[in-house]
């Protein structure tokens, strides 16, 4: 049984890309594992929102030539937007890269991996063609790039593992908004809808199988639909997708990711107000605070209409989260301009935010705008704004100590699996750990410490966790007692 590996940049729709290939894997009796050192296929799914996102993915395969040396069987591959961005030109340089599968292929890979490991396994044997003397040759290689209509509809398989209590579930594929700074357009094409029904088949599978939160995803995700379906009493095709999930049994938590300012209508709001599945947190970017650059970022929105619409979506629904994202440095960007950001960002108090450094992207139209920032005037920036996020954070993050919230258990804290994780509706991330009676092994007879598996069976529940402390950007809390 062959044994495939995947390592995943970037954004949750990778994630959700690299399932789909996942799937389309072991329904051929592939085996996963979790180190590509055990494996006989690995592949790398890609991001290229920002430079270092390449660099990361490339610096990786570089490592991997050594492996390919020692096990000339394995076929390497590159997937997703770097992948969709520079075609056959990674094959220059990395001579063991088999395969390179851009955005709208995902579907494609588990063929195209079957037949390179048949070439391979026929090379090793000595079953060669004239003039393929090497197993690199890159004339062996496989690159599709290419667009398929219909590629949205073909991400709709999970691979899910034991008690996993969330999912993604893809509903569109593609960008046409252009922001300047954005690659994703040329990476992942024009917008593309699945059907609302193919969707909720899909959720009410997902909760058949033990799942209880569901994250719909989009690039822009509340612009769903816009070109290929109607409204429906004054509906738009997302607010009529969230009330259908949002009606499927079982399920009990619903999120979407990421929208933009520009397709927050009425409805939406109102759908924020009256859907009680919907989480209470919204992921809005921002970019920036300054109207100059938000018009060079062709964002089409101005920070006066921005704050307004925080205000309307916080006064829809009590208590909400607001999270952002923002870029610091861009072009043209003066201290002016970085202090109307900051301001508006002391005077929003975001529960959290993702500030980055502006990356010039080849083929956006802003890498070539005059006045680019310098590295460590960028950095500067970067650093000034974390602090005024990190603060906000956590005075909201202290306000929850002594309160009881609701928690959906995840599974073992990453950094200490003796205790337990989970996130709060508002999206929040809280660790904790299993009661007394689950966590030790008999400690009448001096045995303490946490058993093996304790809490495995909170896994996938939704918990009432009472917050004792809150630290760094985690809350954490007890159980209440039985």
């Amino acid at each position: 049984m062959p044994k495939f590996f995947i390592k995943t940049y970037g954004c949750q729709m990778n994630e959700r890309d690299s399932e789909e290939v996942a799937h389309s894997l072991v329904a051929r009796g592939y085996e996963q594992v979790g180190h590509e050192s055990e494996a006989d296929v690995v592949l790398l799914n890609t991001c290229s929102v920002r430079d270092m996102a390449d660099q990361k993915a490339l610096g990786k395969m570089g490592m991997l030539g050594q492996v390919a040396k020692e096990r000339p069987h394995v076929v390497f591959g590159f997937l997703g937007c770097m992948a969709q961005a520079r075609g056959e030109s990674l094959l220059k340089g990395l001579p063991h890269v088999d395969l390179v599968v851009g955005t709208q292929k995902f579907h494609r890979v588990a063929d195209y991996v079957d037949e390179l490991l048949t070439t391979k396994a026929a090379r090793q044997a000595g079953i060669t063609d004239a003039g393929y003397g090497r197993m690199d040759d890159p004339r062996l290689s496989i690159v599709d790039v290419a667009e398929e209509p219909g590629s949205q509809s073909a991400i709709r398989h999970q691979q899910l593992t034991a008690r996993q209590a969330t999912a993604f579930v893809s509903i569109m594929q593609g960008c046409n908004m252009h922001c300047t700074f954005c690659i994703v357009p040329q990476t992942r094409g024009v917008e593309r809808s699945r059907s609302l029904s193919e969707i909720v088949s899909e959720v009410r599978d997902l909760v058949s199988r033990g799942v209880k939160e569901v994250t719909l995803l989009g690039q822009i995700v509340n612009l769903y639909g816009r070109h290929e379906f109607p409204k429906i009493d004054n509906k738009s095709p997302f607010v009529q997708l969230l009330e259908a999930v949002h009606d499927v049994q079982g399920l009990e938590r619903l999120r979407f990711t990421s929208p933009h300012p520009i397709g927050f209508s009425d409805d939406l709001i109102d759908a924020i107000a009256r859907l009680p599945k919907l989480a209470e947190h919204v992921h809005l970017p921002l970019q920036s605070g300054s109207n100059k650059v938000l018009k060079a970022m062709h964002r089409v929105y101005t920070a006066e209409k921005y704050t307004d619409l925080i205000a309307r979506i916080r006064r829809a629904r009590h208590g909400i989260a607001t999270t952002t994202d923002i870029i610091v440095g861009f072009p043209g960007e003066t201290e002016d301009d970085y202090r109307q950001t900051r301001e508006l960002v002391r005077q929003i108090q975001f529960d959290n935010a993702f500030v980055f450094r502006y990356s010039p992207r080849s083929g956006t139209s802003a890498a070539n705008i005059p006045n680019q920032i310098d590295e460590l005037v960028k950095e500067e920036r970067n650093h000034d704004l974390l602090e005024i996020v990190n603060k906000s954070n956590r005075r909201i993050l202290e306000r929850l100590v002594g309160s009881e919230v609701e928690v959906l258990c995840h599974g073992p804290s990453k950094t200490n699996p003796a205790r337990l994780m989970g996130r709060t509706r508002t999206n929040k991330i809280v660790v904790f750990p299993p009661s007394p009676r689950r966590l030790y092994d008999n400690p009448s007879a001096g045995q303490w410490g946490p058993r093996k598996g304790a809490g495995d069976e909170l896994v996938g529940e939704l918990l009432n966790v009472r917050i004792e402390r809150a630290n760094g950007f985690s809350l954490y809390g007890t159980l209440p007692p039985e």
